[in-house]
């Protein structure tokens, strides 16, 4: 009888290809006689992902077992990379380095005067190669490694040194990936990271424009990356860091980046002073064009920045577009509205600034408020930098050339606040404080502010800080670098 079924059911699925559906697996390789094909498998319904399957007589229930979380970076199987999030990250990182490579030369470069244009520029892509080797060489590991003991609180380790350990083996296919990203390739993950360091220190320059030596800012910028950028981003980023385990929420940057950039832009413009003439001579920008041109390449490239910073191509990352885009347009409209009030009216440099005021506020919060809750930090940060950048400016007496601190400063601590007060844990999963906010972003603030008051005067000792005045009358482009902007 059994025999019988089987040369029936055999027939059935001859001469009726189409009505059986055989897994892949256990189809006839090409020119295969239908007789050799095996029975068709009975589809089962198959549990749910992480619930265990329903007894069986006789068999001992599976319980799935889920795999554990890696706490260091290490090799994992190939086949574990997700391909989509890969993806999404290779876009955020090249879209974060255009917000440097051109976006900030020419933000910066517009509004200096003609004579010191070249010299903006050749600061930013020289801080740009001085940087990457430096994050490859040790700022990755020292940020985003675990550490040893207490100290790993304040520090990384020595793992990923020179880039060791971000393998890809291919006949074993296995990939390094870090414990922070698992998702993707370590090397994505470092290069992704790589982008925020080389923004960081790029804007600091912002501050110093017309009157700082090309050699003290290369070097005086080398040791500001390793000694004051990386270790802060272990604190807040690394899960092993003593902001992130007290609380501290910074999505994408607003202390790592923007407060810690904005106070040792301030810290610089006191050390190397005014330049000559300020406040007794109007300085003309060079091309508000140009800076234009690099506000929308930030704009753009800040997609990858807060969108990116959810390490996957998921729904906080469509959320953290969403609200970058609505805080830049708010923040562009309440800095005009303050500009066309105090001043009888708008303008384009007003504008632009408004804009990367709205986005250096949401940063620390993409990831975690809602879309209404974003056009409150546009709003309150395009005021809150308006002020900043005039009033705040003039008290404290500070030749901060391009308002880096009026701007950056003013804007992260905005932001970092405004996430205590609005972040959702309906979004996020997490609480908000704002306390806890407050601790975070002046411990960064004091941090920034002493360590690089200690690597200007470490600088100093090397290398004079400042031109001749003979050199900042004739600008920077000729003397430092024997260049002229145009014909």
């Amino acid at each position: 009888m059994h025999a019988l079924r089987w040369i029936v059911l055999s027939l059935y699925v001859w001469l009726c290809p189409g009505l059986v559906a055989l897994p892949a697996h256990a189809q006839a390789p090409s020119g295969a006689s239908p007789a050799t094909l095996a029975p068709p498998a009975v589809a089962t319904p198959q549990p749910d992902a992480g619930v265990a399957a329903p007894p069986v007589a006789g068999v001992a229930p599976v319980v799935p077992v889920a795999a554990a979380a890696l706490t260091h970076p290490g090799l994992v199987g190939a086949a574990t990379i997700n391909g989509a999030d890969t993806a999404w990250m290779m876009t955020s990182t090249a879209l974060v380095l255009l917000m440097t490579l051109p976006g900030i030369a020419l933000f910066y470069g517009g509004m200096v005067r003609r004579k010191s244009v070249l010299n903006v520029m050749a600061c930013v892509v020289a801080i740009c190669a001085i940087v990457s080797l430096l994050w490859f060489a040790v700022g990755y590991s020292i940020a985003f490694t675990p550490g040893s003991g207490a100290l790993g609180h304040f520090l990384g380790g020595t793992d990923r040194l020179w880039f060791s350990g971000l393998d890809y083996v291919k006949d074993a296919q296995e990939v390094a990936v870090s414990h922070i990203a698992p998702n993707i390739p370590e090397s994505v993950y470092a290069m992704f990271q790589l982008t925020f360091a080389i923004i960081t220190a790029a804007l600091v320059v912002g501050s110093f424009v017309e009157r700082m030596r090309f050699s003290a800012t290369l070097i005086f910028m080398a040791l500001w990356t390793v000694m004051v950028y990386a270790p802060i981003a272990h604190w807040v980023w690394e899960p092993n860091g003593w902001l992130a385990r007290l609380g501290a929420l910074d999505f994408a940057g607003g202390s790592v980046v923007h407060i810690n950039a904005g106070i040792a832009g301030l810290v610089c413009a006191y050390a190397l002073g005014p330049r000559k003439g300020y406040g007794q001579e109007a300085f003309s920008p060079f091309n508000l064009g140009l800076t234009m041109a690099g506000a929308g390449m930030l704009w753009v490239g800040w997609f990858g920045f807060n969108a990116g910073s959810a390490v996957a191509a998921d729904g906080r990352a469509g959320l953290a577009m969403t609200v970058t885009h609505i805080a830049a347009s708010a923040g562009a409209l309440s800095w005009m509205a303050a500009e066309w009030l105090s001043r009888g009216r708008p303008s384009l440099l007003g504008l632009c600034s408004g804009l990367v005021a709205g986005l250096v506020a949401i940063t620390p919060g993409a990831g975690y408020v809602s879309p209404g809750s974003a056009v409150i930090f546009g709003l309150v940060a395009g005021v809150a930098c308006y002020w900043g950048a005039t009033g705040l400016k003039r008290l404290l007496n500070a030749d901060d050339s391009l308002d880096v601190f009026g701007v950056h400063g003013i804007g992260g601590i905005v932001g970092s606040l405004l996430t205590g007060v609005f972040a959702s844990k309906t979004i996020s999963g997490v609480e908000g404080s704002v306390l806890i906010q407050f601790v975070g972003a002046g411990t960064v603030m004091l941090y920034s502010l002493v360590m690089t008051g200690l690597l200007l005067w470490i600088t100093s000792l090397c290398v004079s800080l400042r031109v001749s005045e003979t050199a900042e009358s004739d600008g920077l482009d000729i003397d430092q670098h024997a260049e002229r902007m145009g014909t």
